[in-house]
């Protein structure tokens, strides 16, 4: 298969997709891929070091007030159609998948109107302005919530998942606890604001931290690399602290996941899908500052399931943390049954179920 990729902006439209790409050059090492992101956006400094080919085109998100820029916006949207449309022309893709970002507007339209076939995978529950615009143009409409499906044109939607979820139930199983200075055979929730930390959350913890300093399970606090010092200061206040290690960032989450007995944490896709896939109870701490407050939502089709509880920032504090903390870790049937309920939403084969799909329109075709 020639595949063409297009999403980014964020981590959350650039990690499907690079799923997908791993799933299907594991299947079929002979799959040739061109990834198509923005200059700007994370995915042009993530995808090269992969060694995937990578082309980037200059593209910006409208202004939602009437503003001067939008002109800019639009000029640079029908400057990158232009520029995809060649792009396309030299690979021959079979199909183009888009992932999300404003980038991936701009690829899968040019792609659709030259008559190639064309797919889209939503990540969240509140479709993003991109996908909304591409659903009339594109073949098939892969979601990974059902709230997701009657935003779209029904006949289009197919329910796949998060293909990042196939990856963490694949992830090695060999990893240790011990890496973090504490031990494997003890209850361990882990809490983390996402790769940069949240900083309510960092400030919260800073004042729980002497609290659950006084419990029998251990606690990974995971700040981000910028505020880590500072965290790291408060602790040492309190001397040691064997249940408690404090940690800037972690890249191997799925393999550490199988080690924790439960999560608090935001409530993004990727996020949602690792936990789910894996089977892990979770506090979810949706941001308020992303678009639609589709994290909330994200959050919601969770706790509907019995697979997590909410805390909402605007009602996050040591108390009410430490609370939802001690009813999750201080009560193994709660934990499996929640474990239970977050097992089942997951789809541990979604990246197959996105291949599926792409192979089924380009039969199509």
């Amino acid at each position: 298969m020639r595949l063409m990729v297009s999403g980014g902006g964020t981590g959350g439209h650039i990690y499907p997709a690079l799923a997908v790409i791993n799933q299907l050059k594991k299947t079929d090492p002979n799959t040739e891929v061109m990834y198509v992101g923005s200059k700007r956006g994370i995915e042009s400094s993530i995808v090269p070091q992969l060694g995937l080919p990578f082309e980037a085109l200059e593209i910006q998100g409208f202004k939602r007030s009437l503003s001067l820029e939008n002109f800019k916006t639009l000029y640079l949207f029908l400057k990158s159609v232009r520029i995809a449309r060649k792009l396309i022309k030299k690979f021959q893709p079979d199909v183009v998948l888009g992932t999300g970002g404003y980038v991936s507007g701009a690829v899968l339209y040019a792609a659709a109107k030259m008559g190639v076939p064309t797919v889209i995978h939503e990540q969240n529950s509140v479709v993003g302005v991109t996908n909304k615009f591409l659903s009339r143009y594109v073949d098939k409409i892969a979601i990974n919530f059902e709230t997701a499906r009657r935003q779209f044109p029904a006949a289009k939607v197919v329910m796949t998942g998060n293909p990042r979820a196939q990856e963490a139930v694949n992830a090695p199983a060999d990893f240790s606890l011990s890496r973090f200075g504490l031990k494997d055979d003890v209850a361990t929730v882990m809490v983390v604001g996402g790769s940069q930390g949240a900083l309510r959350l960092n400030q919260v913890m800073v004042d729980a931290l002497p609290t659950f300093a006084q419990r029998d399970y251990q606690v990974v606090f995971v700040t981000g690399p910028k505020r880590f010092d500072a965290v790291s200061a408060e602790l040492k206040k309190m001397g040691i602290v064997a249940n408690v290690a404090v940690q800037p960032y972690v890249d191997n989450m799925p393999a550490v996941l199988r080690k924790l007995s439960a999560i608090v944490g935001r409530a993004g896709a990727t996020t949602l899908a690792e936990i789910t896939a894996i089977g892990v109870p979770s506090i979810l701490i949706p941001s308020p500052y992303v678009t639609a407050d589709h994290q909330t939502k994200n959050a919601q089709s969770l706790v509907d399931q019995g697979a997590a509880v909410m805390i909402r920032e605007a009602d996050l504090s040591a108390t009410t943390l430490v609370s939802a903390i001690d009813q999750l870790m201080l009560d193994s049937s709660q934990r499996d049954k929640m474990a239970q309920a977050s097992k089942k939403m997951g789809k541990p084969h979604a990246a197959d179920e996105m291949i599926t799909i792409l192979k089924s329109v380009t039969h199509d075709a």
